[in-house]
Protein backbone atom coordinates (compact mmCIF):
# COMPACT_ATOMS: atom_id res chain seq x y z
CA UNK A 1 0.00 0.00 0.00
CA UNK A 2 2.03 2.91 -1.06
CA UNK A 3 0.14 6.28 -0.34
CA UNK A 4 0.64 9.69 -0.77
CA UNK A 5 3.51 11.73 0.84
CA UNK A 6 1.36 14.16 1.86
CA UNK A 7 -0.99 12.46 3.91
CA UNK A 8 -1.64 8.99 5.41
CA UNK A 9 -3.24 6.12 3.72
CA UNK A 10 -5.45 4.16 6.08
CA UNK A 11 -6.26 0.48 5.87
CA UNK A 12 -7.44 -2.63 8.14
CA UNK A 13 -6.15 -5.59 8.75
CA UNK A 14 -7.72 -9.03 9.96
CA UNK A 15 -5.52 -10.71 12.60
CA UNK A 16 -6.41 -13.57 14.96
CA UNK A 17 -9.16 -11.89 17.32
CA UNK A 18 -8.80 -8.27 16.34
CA UNK A 19 -9.54 -6.05 13.56
CA UNK A 20 -6.43 -3.52 13.17
CA UNK A 21 -6.52 -0.04 12.27
CA UNK A 22 -3.16 1.64 10.87
CA UNK A 23 -1.97 4.36 8.92
CA UNK A 24 0.89 4.47 5.82
CA UNK A 25 3.19 7.39 4.91
CA UNK A 26 5.77 8.35 2.84
CA UNK A 27 8.26 5.83 1.19
CA UNK A 28 11.24 4.13 0.81
CA UNK A 29 11.75 1.06 3.38
CA UNK A 30 9.32 0.32 5.86
CA UNK A 31 9.76 1.75 9.30
CA UNK A 32 6.84 0.05 12.15
CA UNK A 33 6.04 2.96 14.77
CA UNK A 34 4.75 0.57 17.81
CA UNK A 35 3.04 2.90 20.27
CA UNK A 36 2.89 2.10 24.15
CA UNK A 37 0.04 3.19 26.76
CA UNK A 38 -3.13 3.92 25.93
CA UNK A 39 -1.75 5.68 23.04
CA UNK A 40 -2.53 4.67 19.05
CA UNK A 41 -1.66 5.49 15.87
CA UNK A 42 -2.13 8.96 16.90
CA UNK A 43 0.80 9.24 19.49
CA UNK A 44 3.49 9.59 16.55
CA UNK A 45 1.60 12.55 14.67
CA UNK A 46 4.27 14.91 15.46
CA UNK A 47 7.07 12.37 14.34
CA UNK A 48 5.31 10.81 11.85
CA UNK A 49 5.12 13.10 8.24
CA UNK A 50 9.07 13.83 9.24
CA UNK A 51 10.16 10.37 9.06
CA UNK A 52 7.77 9.48 6.03
CA UNK A 53 10.60 11.88 4.08
CA UNK A 54 12.78 8.69 4.22
CA UNK A 55 10.95 5.93 4.98
CA UNK A 56 7.39 4.05 4.61
CA UNK A 57 5.96 4.87 8.06
CA UNK A 58 3.29 2.76 9.10
CA UNK A 59 1.67 3.21 12.64
CA UNK A 60 -1.10 1.55 13.69
CA UNK A 61 -3.36 1.09 16.92
CA UNK A 62 -2.60 -2.15 18.89
CA UNK A 63 -5.47 -4.12 19.30
CA UNK A 64 -8.00 -2.77 21.29
CA UNK A 65 -7.21 0.41 21.37
CA UNK A 66 -8.74 3.33 19.23
CA UNK A 67 -9.97 1.88 16.45
CA UNK A 68 -8.24 -1.88 16.85
CA UNK A 69 -11.59 -3.82 17.38
CA UNK A 70 -11.19 -7.05 19.68
CA UNK A 71 -14.19 -9.35 18.76
CA UNK A 72 -13.92 -10.38 22.18
CA UNK A 73 -13.71 -6.78 24.47
CA UNK A 74 -13.20 -9.14 27.82
CA UNK A 75 -10.05 -11.38 26.30
CA UNK A 76 -7.09 -11.56 27.83
CA UNK A 77 -3.77 -9.94 26.46
CA UNK A 78 -0.56 -11.34 25.61
CA UNK A 79 2.55 -9.69 24.72
CA UNK A 80 3.27 -12.83 22.06
CA UNK A 81 -0.59 -12.30 20.43
CA UNK A 82 0.59 -8.39 20.35
CA UNK A 83 3.94 -9.22 18.70
CA UNK A 84 2.40 -11.30 16.17
CA UNK A 85 0.11 -8.25 15.14
CA UNK A 86 3.32 -6.42 14.52
CA UNK A 87 4.59 -9.18 12.38
CA UNK A 88 0.92 -8.91 10.10
CA UNK A 89 1.85 -5.55 9.36
CA UNK A 90 5.07 -6.36 8.26
CA UNK A 91 4.32 -9.76 5.84
CA UNK A 92 1.45 -7.36 4.78
CA UNK A 93 3.72 -3.54 4.13
CA UNK A 94 7.27 -5.50 3.36
CA UNK A 95 6.67 -8.89 2.37
CA UNK A 96 10.16 -9.01 0.95
CA UNK A 97 12.12 -6.83 2.73
CA UNK A 98 13.34 -6.08 6.41
CA UNK A 99 11.86 -3.56 8.12
CA UNK A 100 12.70 -1.16 11.37
CA UNK A 101 10.94 -0.81 14.00
CA UNK A 102 10.69 1.82 16.96
CA UNK A 103 8.27 1.02 20.12
CA UNK A 104 7.98 2.97 22.52
CA UNK A 105 6.75 1.71 26.47
CA UNK A 106 4.52 -1.41 26.03
CA UNK A 107 5.25 -1.00 22.34
CA UNK A 108 9.01 -1.35 23.12
CA UNK A 109 8.03 -4.56 25.02
CA UNK A 110 5.84 -5.95 21.76
CA UNK A 111 9.06 -4.92 19.78
CA UNK A 112 11.27 -6.74 21.85
CA UNK A 113 9.14 -9.75 21.20
CA UNK A 114 9.06 -9.36 18.05
CA UNK A 115 12.64 -9.34 17.39
CA UNK A 116 13.43 -12.92 19.76
CA UNK A 117 11.19 -14.36 17.21
CA UNK A 118 11.28 -12.30 14.16
CA UNK A 119 14.85 -11.65 13.33
CA UNK A 120 14.85 -12.05 10.00
CA UNK A 121 12.11 -9.98 9.29
CA UNK A 122 14.29 -7.01 11.48
CA UNK A 123 17.21 -4.97 10.38
CA UNK A 124 16.92 -2.41 13.35
CA UNK A 125 14.55 -1.94 16.82
CA UNK A 126 14.89 0.81 18.75
CA UNK A 127 13.45 -0.02 22.32
CA UNK A 128 12.29 3.21 24.28
CA UNK A 129 12.05 2.24 28.01
CA UNK A 130 10.47 -1.04 27.82
CA UNK A 131 9.19 -1.95 31.49
CA UNK A 132 10.58 -5.19 31.17
CA UNK A 133 10.85 -5.06 35.01
CA UNK A 134 11.37 -8.91 35.32
CA UNK A 135 14.97 -8.44 34.41
CA UNK A 136 15.44 -6.08 37.16
CA UNK A 137 17.05 -7.19 41.01
CA UNK A 138 14.40 -6.13 42.64
CA UNK A 139 11.42 -7.47 40.12
CA UNK A 140 9.35 -8.45 43.21
CA UNK A 141 8.96 -4.93 44.73
CA UNK A 142 7.64 -4.23 41.05
CA UNK A 143 5.28 -6.96 40.83
CA UNK A 144 3.85 -6.06 43.74
CA UNK A 145 2.97 -2.27 42.29
CA UNK A 146 1.63 -4.51 39.21
CA UNK A 147 -0.75 -6.19 42.39
CA UNK A 148 -1.55 -2.69 43.67
CA UNK A 149 -2.00 -1.36 40.51
CA UNK A 150 -5.27 -4.06 39.27
CA UNK A 151 -6.34 -4.01 42.83
CA UNK A 152 -7.00 -0.32 43.18
CA UNK A 153 -8.44 -0.49 39.78
CA UNK A 154 -10.90 -2.86 41.17
CA UNK A 155 -11.94 -1.80 44.37
CA UNK A 156 -11.73 2.32 43.77
CA UNK A 157 -11.16 3.14 40.35
CA UNK A 158 -9.42 3.99 37.36
CA UNK A 159 -7.99 7.47 38.57
CA UNK A 160 -6.75 5.96 41.89
CA UNK A 161 -5.21 3.28 40.27
CA UNK A 162 -3.46 5.68 37.67
CA UNK A 163 -2.14 7.91 40.34
CA UNK A 164 -1.05 4.18 42.70
CA UNK A 165 0.74 3.64 39.31
CA UNK A 166 2.78 6.81 38.59
CA UNK A 167 3.71 7.06 42.10
CA UNK A 168 5.26 3.33 40.75
CA UNK A 169 6.91 4.78 38.58
CA UNK A 170 8.76 7.33 39.61
CA UNK A 171 12.47 7.75 40.43
CA UNK A 172 14.02 6.16 43.84
CA UNK A 173 13.88 9.96 46.48
CA UNK A 174 11.84 11.88 43.52
CA UNK A 175 9.47 14.12 45.33
CA UNK A 176 7.24 14.57 41.48
CA UNK A 177 5.77 11.34 39.66
CA UNK A 178 6.67 11.33 36.42
CA UNK A 179 3.83 11.72 33.23
CA UNK A 180 2.95 8.21 32.04
CA UNK A 181 2.05 8.47 28.64
CA UNK A 182 -1.61 7.64 29.19
CA UNK A 183 -1.77 10.78 31.41
CA UNK A 184 0.17 13.52 29.08
CA UNK A 185 -2.44 16.05 27.75
CA UNK A 186 -2.83 15.35 23.83
CA UNK A 187 -2.36 18.11 21.55
CA UNK A 188 -6.11 17.61 20.05
CA UNK A 189 -9.36 17.31 21.89
CA UNK A 190 -9.86 14.48 19.74
CA UNK A 191 -6.69 12.34 20.88
CA UNK A 192 -7.44 13.18 24.32
CA UNK A 193 -11.10 11.63 24.19
CA UNK A 194 -9.52 9.01 22.33
CA UNK A 195 -6.55 8.34 24.99
CA UNK A 196 -9.14 8.60 27.99
CA UNK A 197 -11.53 5.92 26.33
CA UNK A 198 -8.67 3.77 26.26
CA UNK A 199 -7.34 3.62 29.40
CA UNK A 200 -9.29 1.43 31.40
CA UNK A 201 -8.84 -1.00 28.68
CA UNK A 202 -4.91 -0.02 29.28
CA UNK A 203 -5.05 -0.30 33.33
CA UNK A 204 -7.14 -3.64 33.42
CA UNK A 205 -5.68 -5.84 30.14
CA UNK A 206 -2.48 -4.25 29.38
CA UNK A 207 -0.05 -3.42 32.62
CA UNK A 208 0.06 -7.20 34.86
CA UNK A 209 0.46 -8.87 31.05
CA UNK A 210 3.37 -6.81 29.80
CA UNK A 211 4.30 -6.08 33.06
CA UNK A 212 5.10 -9.62 34.04
CA UNK A 213 6.67 -10.66 31.10
CA UNK A 214 10.17 -12.05 30.99
CA UNK A 215 12.08 -11.17 27.80
CA UNK A 216 14.51 -14.17 26.42
CA UNK A 217 17.49 -12.04 26.93
CA UNK A 218 19.78 -14.83 26.04
CA UNK A 219 18.24 -14.33 22.51
CA UNK A 220 18.68 -10.59 22.63
CA UNK A 221 22.18 -10.59 23.56
CA UNK A 222 22.65 -12.25 20.14
CA UNK A 223 20.70 -10.13 18.26
CA UNK A 224 22.56 -6.87 19.54
CA UNK A 225 23.81 -6.01 16.50
CA UNK A 226 20.37 -4.86 14.98
CA UNK A 227 19.01 -3.72 18.90
CA UNK A 228 19.33 -0.09 20.55
CA UNK A 229 17.75 0.12 24.06
CA UNK A 230 17.34 3.47 24.61
CA UNK A 231 15.71 5.99 27.47
CA UNK A 232 14.92 9.33 28.13
CA UNK A 233 16.99 11.81 29.02
CA UNK A 234 15.09 12.60 31.56
CA UNK A 235 13.79 9.37 32.84
CA UNK A 236 16.87 8.76 34.11
CA UNK A 237 15.97 6.41 37.67
CA UNK A 238 12.55 6.26 36.55
CA UNK A 239 11.48 2.34 36.98
CA UNK A 240 9.85 3.04 32.87
CA UNK A 241 14.07 3.69 32.45
CA UNK A 242 16.00 1.49 34.18
CA UNK A 243 15.16 -1.83 32.55
CA UNK A 244 16.33 -0.62 29.48
CA UNK A 245 19.29 0.63 31.33
CA UNK A 246 20.19 -2.58 33.23
CA UNK A 247 19.96 -4.83 29.58
CA UNK A 248 21.92 -2.42 27.84
CA UNK A 249 24.92 -2.85 30.78
CA UNK A 250 24.09 -6.26 30.50
CA UNK A 251 24.65 -7.16 26.43
CA UNK A 252 27.46 -4.25 27.00
CA UNK A 253 26.03 -1.94 24.85
CA UNK A 254 25.81 1.89 24.38
CA UNK A 255 22.41 2.79 26.01
CA UNK A 256 21.00 5.55 23.70
CA UNK A 257 19.51 8.64 24.57
CA UNK A 258 16.39 10.55 23.56
CA UNK A 259 15.30 14.34 24.26
CA UNK A 260 12.46 14.40 26.84
CA UNK A 261 11.11 11.79 29.18
CA UNK A 262 9.12 9.09 28.75
CA UNK A 263 6.82 10.58 26.49
CA UNK A 264 9.30 12.41 24.93
CA UNK A 265 7.68 12.07 20.83
CA UNK A 266 4.93 13.98 22.17
CA UNK A 267 7.24 16.92 24.32
CA UNK A 268 10.15 16.70 21.64
CA UNK A 269 9.06 15.72 18.60
CA UNK A 270 11.65 17.46 15.68
CA UNK A 271 14.89 16.23 18.36
CA UNK A 272 13.17 12.76 18.74
CA UNK A 273 12.73 12.23 15.20
CA UNK A 274 16.31 13.74 14.13
CA UNK A 275 18.01 11.02 16.89
CA UNK A 276 15.66 8.08 15.75
CA UNK A 277 17.18 8.69 12.04
CA UNK A 278 20.62 8.56 13.26
CA UNK A 279 19.64 5.53 15.39
CA UNK A 280 17.59 3.56 12.56
CA UNK A 281 20.99 3.66 10.01
CA UNK A 282 23.81 0.75 11.09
Amino acid sequence: MNGPTTGPTTGSLRVNGATLHYEVRGQGPLLLLIPGGAGGAASFDGIADGLATTYTVATYDPRGMSRSVLDDPEAEQHVAEHADDAFRILELLSPGEPARVLGISSGAITALHLLTTRPERLTRVVAHEPPVVEVLPDAAEHRALVARVQETFRTQGLMPAMAEFAAGLKADGGDTAPQPEMRLPPQAAARAEQTMANLPYFVGRIVAPFMSYAPDTARLAALTDRLVLAGGEDSRGELSYRPAAHLAERFGTELLHFPGGHTGTTTHPAEFADVLLKALTP
